[in-house]
């Protein structure tokens, strides 16, 4: 293989922890999730992320869930780190979780790293047996 020396990251062997097993919403790591400094807090952005190759397990059948995932946000003062992001939602491969418990969850867990000033995740989940499922999770700071 090309790249047997290549040393891996810490949060690369967090998110790695999963292959060939399966697992519950519990035994996911938020700590996985790193941020950058936001350097112009006063001026109000909008970060959107996007991912086509998100997935999970259904609860019942063991199946892969696949979803086009979007996160959406206004930081505060945080940025999210796009590959500490990569990593996280890989995590998810193999944990069996319903698809409006993912979203809340990867909600939940982006809400306490960014802190922001709003946040949306939408999973567009593939259609099973003819029902194509949309979730929406929303946060707005006060």
């Amino acid at each position: 293989m090309i790249y047997e020396d290549r040393e891996t990251s810490l949060i690369e062997e967090k998110a790695k922890k999963i292959i060939g097993k399966i697992f519950s919403p519990k035994d996911l790591d938020p700590s996985i999730l790193m941020t950058l400094p936001y350097q112009y807090p006063k001026h109000k952005i909008t970060t959107e992320l996007t991912t086509d190759e998100f997935t999970c397990l259904c609860p019942f059948s063991g199946l892969p869930d696949f979803a086009n995932l979007v996160i959406e946000y206004i930081p505060a003062r945080k940025l999210i780190e796009l590959k500490s992001l990569k990593y996280y939602l890989y995590s998810f491969r193999n944990v069996k979780i319903y698809n409006e418990h993912v979203v809340n969850r990867i909600l939940q867990d982006l809400k306490k790293v960014l802190k922001p000033c709003q946040i949306k995740v939408v999973g567009e989940f593939t259609s099973r047996g003819g029902v194509k499922n949309k979730v929406t999770a929303f946060y707005k700071k006060n």
